[in-house]
């Protein structure tokens, strides 16, 4: 290689680490961001669903994800093989030694670290709409099964190749037909719209449709015991999505460089937009409502983020976040308990993201540029996020109801309704009775009838109040 070139693969190279490191930062993020959210007896438990995921998928991603994501042996376009790169076999040095060079030029071992930490964020964002309720064994065997059956394959359909990606044999190359070995309408997903967001807030709503309510769902749901955590949460999920969104250009460029100010100002449009609806129709705008926004902006933009302009990017996110807004009291209106609104935000934001983008893009966008294309770019991304939420569900709901009838999902409802963090983990977060009491696993009936089920004042807020 040319010195240019050398210097080139180590910019590239340190880039792509901290990207990794950045979207790694974003699981205990999400953490805070739910743990804030939930009530102060299921703290814990909240947050140890991310961090149990993050366990679970990191060392399947090594033993068969990244080879399902990303093998040359393709089963059908709808998963890689499962042993062409086992346990990363063939996958990190070459047979002189020399590290094995991945597709954007630097070593591939920094390629499966950035895509090992998307496969732990996806799975953890599930987790938020079973606060409260489910057994954390459970709940690991299906961070196990989900991430095998589900999000290996929608990665290697959209990503490695398949069938929602733009190689000839896909989806699009069927619908518009090929030019030069591709799909002449390539489909868009920069970051995840479809592999992270659109599959996550489809398993939520599965889940929470299997599962079942919480107890007293909606009258009796706390509100949130610590909105500084949520927020602290959100800022650290912001920072985290700058390797998100700018990691996935591969390289240390222009294109990182868009997607790094595209994110940030789609974000703060959707958090604008999301507390103008509050404002309009709640009469206040809330800390939970801003941070809310602002992972409702960073979701709308993930897919598209390397394929608008700023100005295009802040028209998006201020729908998004609107969308959003309105959608987290979806499970009002029909009866579901989404309890940390993942489909409210994940799945309508990605959703808007994912299909949206076709009127904006810089190129092939129906008001960006010619409408004829335009069209069929909007036809494509619609049919690669109906096929994401077809995956998602019907994986989900098979792995669901095989858990339901082996392990179980639901803890006791005296557990549900006393806080599920000392049964599942035997500690808490706070010092309720005192050292003793808490030591011994005591807690008083009679101040949990007062407080109410969460360990909160039963007070809901305008984003949760229940519809009659």
């Amino acid at each position: 290689m040319t010195p240019d070139q050398v210097t080139a693969v180590a910019g590239n190279s340190s880039w792509m680490l901290i990207s990794a490191s950045l979207v790694l930062l974003m699981t205990p993020a999400l953490a805070l961001f739910y743990g804030g959210m939930s009530g102060r007896r299921s703290v814990l438990n909240m947050m140890m669903m991310s961090f149990g995921a993050m366990a679970v998928v990191s060392i399947i991603y090594v033993l068969w994800g990244w080879s399902m994501s990303y093998a040359t042996t393709s089963w059908a376009g709808i998963t890689g093989s499962p042993f062409e790169f086992f346990g990363l076999k063939d996958q990190i040095v070459d047979e002189a030694g020399n590290y094995v060079e991945g597709a954007s030029g630097y070593p591939n071992i920094i390629d499966i670290g950035f895509q090992l930490t998307f496969a732990v964020i996806s799975t953890a964002l599930i987790s938020g709409a079973l606060a409260g309720r489910v057994k954390f064994s459970t709940w690991l065997v299906f961070s196990g099964a989900w991430a095998t059956f589900v999000y290996f394959p929608l990665a290697h359909m959209v990503w490695g190749g398949g069938l929602l990606s733009h190689a000839e044999n896909s989806v699009s190359a069927w619908l518009f037909g090929v030019t030069d070995g591709e799909a002449t309408i390539a489909p868009i997903d920069f970051a995840g719209g479809t592999v992270v967001h659109i599959s996550a807030g489809t398993a939520a709503l599965v889940l929470a449709l299997v599962i079942g309510k919480r107890r007293g769902f909606p009258k009796s749901i706390g509100r949130p015991h610590n909105l500084p955590m949520v927020m602290t949460g959100a800022a650290l999920l912001w920072f985290g999505w700058f390797g998100f969104n700018g990691g996935s250009a591969f390289a240390a460029d222009g294109l990182a460089g868009l997607a790094w100010l595209n994110t940030t100002v789609a974000t703060a449009a959707a958090m604008a937009g999301w507390m103008a609806v509050e404002m309009i129709r709640d009469k206040a705008a809330t800390s939970l409502g801003a941070a809310s926004g602002i992972v409702a902006g960073l979701v709308t933009i993930t897919p598209a983020a390397g394929a608008l302009t700023p100005l295009t990017s802040i028209i998006l996110g201020l729908i998004g976040g609107i969308l959003a807004c309105l959608g987290v009291g979806l499970k009002f209106k029909f009866g579901y308990d989404d309890s940390l609104d993942v489909v409210g935000v994940h799945l309508v934001a990605g959703l808007w993201g994912t299909i949206g983008l076709a009127f904006f893009a810089s190129e092939g966008g129906i008001f960006t540029d010619e409408v004829g294309p335009g069209f069929k770019l909007l036809a494509v991304q619609f049919a690669i996020a109906v096929a994401a939420m077809l995956v998602s569900g019907i994986g989900t709901f098979i792995i669901a109801i095989v858990l339901k009838a082996v392990m179980g999902w639901r803890v006791d409802d005296e557990v549900e309704y006393n806080g599920i963090d000392y049964t599942e983990h035997r500690e808490s977060a706070y010092d309720l009775q005192g050292p003793d009491n808490m030591r011994s696993g005591l807690v008083s009936s009679a101040t949990m009838k007062e407080e109410g089920s969460s360990g909160s004042s039963p007070v809901i807020p305008p984003r949760t109040e229940a519809k009659e």
